[in-house]
């Protein structure tokens, strides 16, 4: 797949999913903005291993309004247009039914800001933009939760997820005419740095027995797909919702 001459934000990529779908779009000749929160290094060190792609590493705490407009719009100003947007940055946040309120509501709001509040505003000003320019792609990652639920410790992460999902089918159904496109992916447990916390306390077991292949999806899985999406090559796909859970759907 050749994206040279493509631009594209993707938030959320100095590690996991976000590290790797930001990798496999620049080994395909894209121009990124690389978005990082608090892992700077983690940015940079990517960028590194593309020192002709022109890509550039930006932080935003996307918890804040603010912040998440200023991304968009430094975005413009280091690659003077959009492309695509991947919506790939989110939290997974435990808040447990025995947990004080002040302290699962602060969760809540928490997960609800990074994972959908961002999303959404990013959506917004993605949309003027494309409209602009006669077009574009956003990709949302969201995830299997938004279908089968999660547990009840994850409430908060699983209605985000969900919103995520409506918010991208809503947006191809309203805005294909303008050749404006939106996908969603939906990973099942994907082994990133967050799902290690996990698997040293549970070991893989629990987690091979609820999937059909007997491997656990890693970042590196899903990255080639988000390309796809990105090339054009799925655009009459539009309002999809991609599951990559390795049959988890059939245990």
């Amino acid at each position: 797949m050749d994206l040279n001459g493509q631009h594209i934000l993707v938030t959320g990529a100095s590690r996991g999913i976000g590290a790797a779908i930001a990798r496999h779009l620049m080994a395909s000749g894209a121009r990124l903005v690389v978005h990082y929160n608090r892992n700077r290094a983690g940015a940079e060190a990517l960028l590194e291993e593309f020192p002709g792609s022109a890509s550039v590493a930006l932080g935003a705490n996307l918890e804040l309004p603010r912040e998440v407009s200023e991304l968009f719009n430094r975005s413009l100003q280091e690659l003077g247009h959009l492309d695509s947007v991947v919506l790939n940055a989110g939290v997974f946040l435990p808040h447990p039914p025995g947990s004080d309120l002040a302290e699962w509501w602060k969760i809540w709001r928490t997960t609800l800001a990074v994972n959908l509040d961002a999303a959404g505003i990013l959506t917004k000003l993605a949309l003027d933009h494309f409209m602009e320019r006669s077009g574009g792609r956003l990709l949302y990652i969201g995830s299997r939760a938004a279908f089968r639920g999660e547990t009840d410790a994850f409430l908060a992460y699983a209605a985000s997820k969900g919103g995520l999902t409506s918010l991208s089918r809503s947006v191809a159904r309203s805005y294909g005419r303008y050749n404006i496109k939106a996908f969603t992916i939906a990973p099942g447990f994907t082994r990133t740095e967050m799902a290690e916390t996990f698997i040293r306390e549970k070991g893989e077991k629990p987690l091979l027995e609820e999937i059909a292949l007997p491997a656990l999806t890693i970042p590196e899985d899903i990255a080639p797909l988000a390309t796809f999406i990105c090339s054009g090559q799925m655009d009459h796909a539009t309002g999809t919702t991609i599951d990559m859970n390795a049959g988890s759907y059939m245990h």
